[in-house]
């Protein structure tokens, strides 16, 4: 009998962990791979959607595409998880696994923050980008806020991008000049592991005159004044405003119990969680690392590794973990830079920064390509 692996979320995490055991095992395991959506997009795309540089058709990969021995892909949605007995409901059916993967990812909370839904934008979810993209062409005077609602969030690089491709945007439009561009971050500095990335960011900033505005979060918005309000009071008085949502964790997840405080609760190094026969991977899992594809990706890796050794050796091959990750980050100006950043070896998290070059463009390129001919055969 094939070993049945139930994973939940067709994420960096879900794709990665499939292919893997697709490649190792083959007809060995029974892997059903449950989403709600019908297509893959990679995070970086959506800003290229929003700028207008690509259509939102031409970023999704179909997860009908998806053909993989022991592979069988469900478009389905989850609406409740029984983790105990490895068992899920969705809308459609139901399923029981022998390994249950909970790859579900971070949901966008849009009433958490008073106002957004009204008088704000949010430009994370491909939706709220292709939004953005007809919106854009009309802002031609007075102040745009990049404002993040929420830590963490997903690529923490993201806002910062947003900002510096707004500048550059607005520029190729002929109005910057008649614009105002503030990035509000909850966080100390754009990226708190890495300073030297950080102050790179910040030079950035100022070359282009944008206003940063560090350790502040938007707690809402006032649509009939337009005024974002901030969490330690103040207000900042806005003609557009794109936000990055507060996230959650999705509901079938918190129903069945499995969440502490916000996030699944993890063992960091083998992605266990305390329920046998369990494991969560990626933004919906409180591992200690950013909510970015890359490390969800590491993380199935490890899960994928243990679960290979298991089936095929009866064994447990000590996988651990490590914590490691790269983030590409868009400077404007066709440059891109890189982050690499360890956030388990050390005492506290540590970022080695790549200036940006061209060489780097053509390696987040790779990264993009790679990833579509190995998951989607593409």
């Amino acid at each position: 009998m094939p070993t049945r692996v139930l994973i939940l979320g067709a994420g960096f995490g879900g794709l990665e962990l499939s292919s893997m055991l697709s490649e190792s095992l083959g007809e060995k395991v029974e892997v059903t791979l449950i989403d709600k959506g019908e297509a893959f997009v990679f995070g970086f795309s959506k800003l290229d959607v929003m700028f207008g540089r690509t259509s939102p058709e031409a970023v999704r990969l179909p997860y009908r595409d998806i053909a993989k021995p022991g592979v069988r892909f469900v478009q389905e949605t989850i609406t409740a998880i029984d983790p105990e007995n490895r068992r899920v409901r969705t809308d459609g059916g139901e399923y029981e696994g022998d390994v249950l993967v909970v790859a579900l990812g971070a949901e966008y909370d849009l009433e958490a923050t008073p106002g957004l839904a009204e008088g704000g934008n949010e430009f994370y979810s491909v939706a709220g980008a292709q939004r953005l993209a007809l919106l854009l062409p009309t802002f031609t005077r007075g102040r745009a806020i990049v404002g993040v609602c929420g830590a963490p969030f997903k690529c923490p690089p993201a806002p910062s991008e947003a900002a510096l491709l707004l500048h550059e945007y607005l520029t190729a439009q002929g109005v910057r000049e008649d614009c105002e561009i503030s990035f509000v971050l909850p966080l100390p500095s754009p990226v708190p592991p890495s300073p030297e990335t950080s102050a790179a960011l910040v030079e950035a900033f100022a070359e282009r005159d944008i206003e940063f505005v560090p350790g502040t979060r938007v707690a809402a918005l006032d649509p009939a004044r337009k005024v974002a309000l901030f969490d330690g009071g103040g207000e900042m008085a806005y003609d557009l405003f794109l936000g990055v949502p507060k996230h959650r964790a999705p509901e079938a997840v918190v129903a069945a119990g499995m969440i502490e405080e916000t996030y699944i609760p993890v063992n960091s190094r083998t992605l266990q969680t305390r329920y046998p026969g369990v494991y969560a991977v990626g933004d919906v899992a409180a591992v200690g690392v950013p909510k970015a594809g890359v490390f969800a990706e590491g993380a199935a890796r490890v899960v994928a590794r243990t679960l290979i050794a298991q089936i095929e050796r009866g064994e447990d091959p000590g996988a651990e973990y490590d914590g490691l990750g790269s983030c590409y980050i868009e400077f404007g100006g066709g440059r891109v830079g890189r982050v690499d950043v360890d956030f388990l070896s050390g005492p506290k998290p540590t970022g080695t920064f790549h200036e940006p070059s061209l060489e780097l463009v053509a390696q987040k390129q790779e990264f993009g390509s790679s990833r579509r001919a190995r998951w989607f055969g593409r």
